[in-house]
């Protein structure tokens, strides 16, 4: 059995969907290829294989402007400077990187499978927006699409020697609820996202409990985890 000698803490952030309105750059990018990509209601009860080809109004159209590589890399490359000069964080989610960012004895890190060219560069922009630095990121992973996020969180908490029982990750889909159980951290899970309440709960039996429905609800439960409520005040939370 592993002893834990520091008291410090580790919170591992996934990027789009959680601290990243994901939902907005995607459907700005679609519109600047004259695409639809629907509204978040349906967008986050559709599966994982149809997310950015539409539901059943938009597919058609989508299909036909999708068509071929060169149309694919045109839209990629859209989306990546949507990403970098114009994605938005949720509301509070910077007060509240900063916050931790700041707070000794707490490690803090991103783990996500971001789609743009060169994703790190790209975050690297969009959190620069924000005052940011993402250099200040005790543990930053850009991972493919295919590669589970749990290999990583156990590296970022075997790095820092950190107890398990002082581990979170955030996330908003059930493959990070279920990446951060497999890494032995507690899950925190948001429902404004990727998926929605009742895909997480329904589907996937996530607990109600450990679902945030807002940025601002997600801020306060986690700095409440942490026992960072009473020193740690974040903008709008």
């Amino acid at each position: 059995m592993a002893l834990y000698e520091n008291a410090d803490r580790l919170v591992i952030f996934d990027a789009d969907g959680t601290t990243i309105d994901a939902f907005h750059a995607i459907e700005l990018a679609f519109m600047q290829h004259g695409m639809d990509i629907g509204d978040l209601d349906r967008f986050q009860k559709r599966r994982k294989l149809f997310k950015f080809l539409g539901g059943l109004r938009e597919f058609p159209k989508n299909l036909r402007h999708q068509f071929g590589k060169q149309s694919r890399m045109q839209l990629l490359a859209t989306l990546t400077e949507v990403y970098r000069y114009e994605a938005c964080l949720y509301p509070g989610i910077e007060n509240l990187l900063r916050a931790l960012l700041a707070c000794p004895n707490t490690r803090v890190g991103m783990i996500t499978r971001n789609v743009t060219i060169d994703p790190e560069t790209t975050l690297k922009y969009l959190f620069k927006r924000f005052g940011i630095d993402t250099g200040e990121f005790d543990y930053f992973a850009c991972i493919p699409l295919t590669e589970n996020k749990s290999s990583h969180m156990k590296l970022a908490r075997q790095t820092f020697a950190i107890n398990p029982a002082r581990s979170y990750a955030c996330g908003d889909e059930y493959s990070d609820y279920l990446a951060a159980i497999e890494a032995g951290m507690h899950p925190l899970v948001v429902s404004y996202g990727f998926e929605d309440s009742v895909r997480l709960t329904k589907k996937f039996g996530v607990p109600t409990e450990i679902i945030s429905t807002s940025p601002g609800e997600f801020s306060s439960n986690l700095l409440n985890a942490l026992n960072l409520s009473s020193n740690v005040k974040i903008s709008g939370v």
